[in-house]
């Protein structure tokens, strides 16, 4: 937890006379709402001044705003709010002021800032290989590029080139080389494939050659 001050002149000496008599008045001063907005602005200028573009995007939690029975011509106000820091995560703080009535300037900012909370991490992607047939998903694949070329020769696909990625709708797709015989007796030329298998019953629901 960290803790931000910062007084301007005798306003650090009004704050801490203010704090103190804020336990002994009984009435709420007059002139609230305009002490919220100006100690607001001076707790906003603040997080500016020491975080520079690390903080943008104060906003302040209007139901947490508190001001405690105040004699005289000042008011202390307390509160909570949050920005957003440049990594793209709330930072929450607390913060206190001190207004003055008859000046209408916020002295006297003490920021603090809370322990943003921690964003778990998401877990690693792991395939249910239970439902994954490579063979099934070669069958597929040869019998779509016998499809595409009826005088087909040997067909041959690479083991060490497979590879496994998640796709769309909780599903897996299984990826990998290959070599094909356009015509028996012809140079073998590379393809590629891919297949989608169903996440619960592992059946090929779609195959992909390129060539």
């Amino acid at each position: 937890m960290k803790t931000m001050l910062r007084f301007t002149g005798l306003a650090g000496l009004l704050f801490a006379t203010c704090a103190a008599s804020a336990a002994t008045a009984t009435t709420t001063p007059p002139g609230s709402n305009t002490a919220a907005v100006a100690c607001e602005t001076a707790v906003a200028d603040t997080l500016q001044d020491m975080r520079g573009k690390a903080a943008h995007e104060v906003q302040f939690v209007a139901a947490k705003r508190v001001v405690p029975p105040t004699a005289g011509d000042n008011i202390t106000l307390a509160g909570q709010g949050q920005y957003r820091a440049r990594a793209g995560a709330s930072q929450p703080f607390n913060y206190t002021c001190s207004y003055d009535v008859q000046t209408g300037k916020a002295s006297g900012v003490v920021l603090r800032e809370n322990e943003a909370p921690a964003v778990a991490a998401e877990k690693p992607w792991e395939p249910d290989l239970t439902h994954v047939s490579p063979e099934a998903c070669e069958a597929a694949a040869a019998a779509a590029l016998k499809d595409q070329y009826p005088p087909a020769g040997a067909i041959r696909f690479q083991s060490d080139s497979r590879s496994l990625r998640r796709a769309s709708n909780a599903r897996t797709s299984l990826e990998g080389q290959g070599s094909l015989e356009r015509v028996v007796g012809m140079n073998p030329a590379p393809f590629t494939y891919r297949c989608v298998f169903e996440a619960s019953s592992g059946k090929v629901v779609s195959v992909q050659t390129r060539d």
